[in-house]
């Protein structure tokens, strides 16, 4: 039952408007790193927790969990596209555990990923579909949002599941840490507004260039220190990698919404998935954690962050 962790953040804006280059190598050095561990362990199944950003994931039915049986990378920004190789009989099992332990979650046979699931696949395994993948959504950008608490309850039942079986799983946790880029909002929208985060599956490709663009600009403004966006939140994010390093969970549980809101931007409701992902690995035993790299950038709008962690008989077996 080995596992081993690894939590990033992701960013669209690669390649569109990038800081100094030395920090894109910088970044860049730090994720070769975290896909040589990958590379080594090998892992025979990666289970994947990110957010959507409106593009999977609608209003007409918005859960706060949801384990995809099947699903396909739409390819937003320069992500990879293309169907991701999910073991289905596998993600239904775990969906039937995950709910017997009142962990209310939704189940999809037709889920769309975006750049929040693909970025970190492709950075980890250098493709979509290298190892059996199980995605799982955790709502963080639509409210109402579910507690931290119950996506830690999330990452702990999942990985209760994988510790009774011997297979080598890769768990991941994909998002940003304080930041808040220019999602729109269902309350107080425009009608138009409103209509496409109710019903926006399957855009043209003019309309997601258009809303590429707008993120873009929006990049730039908040660089230049010309934007009413949250401001990134450095003290904030470091001391978040430290609960999740101490593995503090009664910290984790007091987190409230609103006050994850005020401190890191609303947005920062994706650390949700590093908090299941810590969780699920906690779910093996006590663990040790390393925090690989943090940065603020703001040409990315991104408290940038990465980490691994791997359980502690797994260090003494290595010694």
């Amino acid at each position: 039952m080995p596992i081993h962790l690894e939590c990033l953040s992701h960013t669209p804006l690669h390649g569109y408007f990038d800081p100094a280059d030395d920090v894109v190598s910088e970044v860049g050095r730090v994720q070769a790193a975290a896909r040589e561990r990958v590379r080594q362990f090998d892992p025979e199944l990666v289970v994947v927790f990110a957010p959507d950003h409106f593009n999977g994931f609608f209003y007409d039915v918005m859960p706060p969990f949801c384990i995809g049986a099947q699903a396909t990378a739409i390819g937003d920004f320069k992500s990879l596209a293309g169907t991701l190789p999910v073991p289905s009989n596998t993600a239904h099992a775990l969906t039937e555990h995950v709910l017997s332990g009142d962990i209310d979650i939704a189940l999809s046979y037709r889920m769309q990923v975006d750049h929040g699931f693909a970025y970190a696949l492709e950075v980890l395994t250098g493709g979509l579909d290298t190892y059996p993948v199980v995605p799982v959504f955790i709502n963080s950008v639509a409210p109402p949002m579910a507690t931290l608490r119950r996506s830690r309850l999330l990452g702990d039942a999942i990985g209760r599941f994988f510790a009774q079986t011997d297979k080598r799983v890769l768990v991941v946790g994909s998002g940003g840490i304080s930041h808040e880029p220019p999602v729109p909002e269902l309350i107080g929208a425009t009608e138009e507004v409103a209509e496409r985060l109710i019903a926006g599956r399957n855009p043209s490709a003019e309309f997601r260039a258009a809303r590429q663009a707008r993120t873009v600009a929006a990049a730039k403004a908040f660089t230049a220190g010309d934007s009413h966006m949250h401001p990134l939140n450095p003290q904030w994010d470091r001391d978040f990698l430290q609960t999740l390093t101490d593995g503090d969970w009664r910290a984790v549980d007091a987190m409230g919404n609103d006050t994850i809101t005020r401190d890191g931007g609303k947005s920062a409701h994706e650390i949700r998935t590093w908090v299941a992902a810590f969780a699920m690995l906690a779910a093996y035993g006590e663990y040790r954690a390393s925090v690989d790299y943090y940065r603020p950038i703001p040409e990315w709008i991104a408290g940038f962050a990465a980490m691994h962690a791997v359980p502690k008989p797994a260090l003494a077996a290595a010694a």
